[in-house]
């Protein structure tokens, strides 16, 4: 769900239902307009990668089939898990529900922050708030939340994953986690995150992704464990920022990597990696080609907020690089909106 507020009303484009497919088990993200069309794209990389037999690519079809469904319905379905949640659901950490206070947010975001409003902000001072992992690919890291803020939403974490409520997946490539929207949790956390403070922050971070534009966004919590998903294959996000956080818990591994950009040439060199720290958020840009190495030991969390200005999607789908063909979908959206914000200068977003 694209939250920003209840008077506006997001859209997804077309291709949401034929781009960007996941095929676990061959590593690949496909586009699927019919078999006929899946056969010329990508036979020769399918049989690479082990779909030889005529068995292999029905079962392939069949998968790709109920994937193009699951999307079809997902705004509804959606929808209807929300409600049921909110009814029947009772929290054992009710204080994550108030609206987000500073006290759960980490001196140095707040520090960061509370900067990049000031009349004379400008990126150089910035920096001085934040690590810079990689100027080139212009990712960045700094803590966010405190420990005992990220050990009481675990905590609501885990007690919601217990119930038998139904449950959302949180993305077409993760299988374990939660989405923020679902559970209630998009109002009083993710939407004042974003608002006052990760669009000041972004706007001189990223100036020309719309970091100053940001109106809506999708948070999700991700889960790896033993026997669950353990790790995440390369990718990038229908975002145009995204921050990553870690909850905790213990573990070892599962470091982040980082490529080239969707856009760009191939990357030739070794991926950078970036270790987790249980508060610590990975800032970057949405079309940065990543994933998630194997997790080593223990159990890892983390909360995941694609970022998202209309000013910018409006103008080009990320997911299938044209403009978009909006779609109406029972309230789920993907933070294209009908209209141009008259205040935007598209000048500064070329």
């Amino acid at each position: 769900m694209a939250t920003a507020g209840a008077s506006r009303r997001f859209c997804r484009c077309a291709c949401f239902c034929s781009e960007n497919l996941y095929v676990a088990r061959y590593g690949l993200h496909v586009r699927f307009r019919g078999e006929e069309q899946l056969r010329q794209d990508y036979g020769p990389i399918l049989r690479s990668r082990g779909c030889v037999s005529p068995k292999d690519f029905q079962q392939l079809l069949e998968e790709l089939e109920q994937e193009v469904r699951r999307r079809q319905r997902l705004g509804q379905e959606s929808a209807a898990r929300k409600a049921l949640i909110a009814s029947s659901y009772h929290p054992v950490r009710p204080e994550i529900y108030s609206p987000l206070q500073d006290a759960a947010l980490a001196p140095e975001f707040l520090a960061a922050a509370e900067y990049s409003t000031l009349p004379g902000a400008n990126l150089e001072g910035l920096l001085q708030r934040l690590e810079t992992v990689s100027e080139e690919k212009r990712i960045y890291r700094l803590p966010v939340f405190t420990a005992p803020f990220c050990q009481a939403l675990l905590e609501e974490l885990e007690h919601f994953e217990q119930s038998d409520l139904p449950k959302g997946r949180p993305n077409t490539m993760n299988n374990y986690g939660v989405l923020l929207h679902e559970l209630g949790l998009d109002e009083p956390l993710v939407t004042p995150l974003r608002e006052r403070f990760l669009r000041p922050l972004m706007a001189l971070l990223y100036p020309d992704c719309g970091g100053a534009w940001l109106d809506s966004h999708r948070a999700f919590v991700v889960k790896y464990a033993p026997g669950q998903d353990r790790e995440l294959g390369c990718h990038y996000d229908n975002a145009e920022l995204t921050i990553n956080v870690a909850l905790g818990k213990a573990f070892t591994g599962g470091a982040l990597y980082f490529g080239g950009f969707f856009q760009g040439p191939p990357a030739l060199v070794k991926p950078l990696e970036v270790e987790h720290a249980v508060g610590r958020g990975v800032l970057h840009r949405g079309g940065q080609l990543h994933g998630a190495r194997p997790l080593g030991t223990g159990e890892r969390w983390n909360l995941v907020v694609w970022l998202r200005a209309s000013a910018v999607r409006n103008r080009l789908c990320p997911m299938c690089c044209r403009k978009p063909d909006l779609v109406d979908d029972e309230g789920f959206g993907d933070g294209f909106t009908r209209e141009e914000p008259a205040t935007v200068d598209v000048c500064a977003l070329t």
